[in-house]
C-alpha cells in the first residue's frame, strides 16, 4: 500500500521541477521508463499521482525495457502498475549481450546508457508518446556534475528537458529536485521492494566512486551537494543553452 504522506512529499518535489522547467503540457502522453529499481518506481507513482489533479491533463504510459540480464523480471513493476491502475508495456532488447558478451566493455556504463536511451525512445514512439520521463534524481545530478568536472574538465549535467529532433520526442527528468534519501524512504514506507540490480558492473563504476566521494564531502561539509547543484542550476550552462538535441 502506497504511503500517502510520503507520496505527497515526493509529488511536491516533482511538481516543483515540472513547473520550474515547464516539463508537461496539456495533452501529453508520457512514457515512463520503469526498470523495477527504486527511482523509476517512485517516478511512476509521483507522475500517476499528479495526473489525477494536475491542471494540465496528461497520460502516463509505463514502459519496461528488458535488457537481457540473466534472471531478469518485471514482476515488481507489473504489480505496482496494477495497483496504480496502469498497464505495463514491456519490450525486449539485446543490450546485455552486446555490451558484456560481444563488446566485452570494461567501462560499460556509457554504451549501455546510450543503447537503453535509444531503445526507450523507439518504444515511446511506438506507443504514441510525445515525451519520455526518466528517473534521474537530485543526487544523480550532483554526481554527474562532478564526474563531468573531474573526468572531462567541464561544468555540466544532463538537461532537465531535452527535445530530440531525430526521434521527435522530448525527454524530461521530473525527479530532478528529489534527494535519493526521500526516494529510499518512499519505497520503504510504501512496502515497495525494488528489484535487485543485475548489472555485472554494479558497485565498481566511476559513478559509484563519485557517490562515495560526495558522501564523504557531505559528512565533512553539510550542504555541499546542494550548493554544487545550485551553482550548476543557476549557471548559463543550464539556463542559456537550447533544449533541442539532434540525438
Amino acid at each position: 500500500m502506497i504511503d500517502s504522506k510520503a507520496l505527497q512529499k515526493l509529488m511536491s518535489y516533482t511538481r516543483r521541477a515540472i513547473e520550474e522547467y515547464n516539463m508537461i503540457s496539456d495533452g501529453d502522453r508520457i512514457a515512463v521508463g520503469v526498470s523495477g529499481g527504486k527511482d523509476s518506481l517512485a517516478l511512476l507513482c509521483a507522475l500517476q499521482g499528479l495526473a489525477r489533479f494536475y491542471p494540465k491533463k496528461f497520460t502516463v504510459v509505463p514502459v519496461n525495457l528488458r535488457m537481457g540480464f540473466p534472471e531478469e523480471t518485471d514482476e515488481v513493476s507489473r504489480a505496482l502498475c496494477e495497483e496504480l491502475g496502469l498497464e505495463l508495456q514491456s519490450f525486449d532488447s539485446d543490450i546485455y549481450s552486446v555490451v558484456f558478451e560481444v563488446r566485452k566493455e570494461k567501462n560499460p556504463c556509457s554504451l549501455c546508457a546510450n543503447m537503453r536511451r535509444g531503445a526507450l525512445h523507439g518504444a515511446a514512439k511506438e506507443l504514441g508518446c510525445n515525451k519520455l520521463a526518466l528517473g534521474h534524481h537530485f543526487d544523480d545530478a550532483v554526481e554527474t556534475i562532478m564526474m563531468n568536472l573531474f573526468i572531462e574538465g567541464r561544468f555540466d549535467c544532463f538537461r532537465p528537458v531535452t527535445y530530440l529532433s531525430r526521434s521527435d520526442i522530448t525527454v524530461i527528468r521530473p525527479l530532478l529536485y528529489v534527494p535519493e534519501k526521500e526516494i529510499t524512504h518512499f519505497v520503504r514506507v510504501s512496502d515497495i521492494t525494488p528489484v535487485a540490480k543485475k548489472c555485472p558492473a554494479d558497485g565498481i563504476t566511476r559513478r559509484e566512486d563519485t557517490k562515495r566521494a560526495l558522501a564523504e564531502m557531505e559528512r565533512n561539509d553539510r550542504g555541499i551537494k546542494q550548493r554544487i547543484f545550485n551553482a550548476w542550476e543557476q549557471s548559463p550552462v543550464n539556463r542559456d543553452r537550447p533544449q533541442e538535441n539532434k540525438e
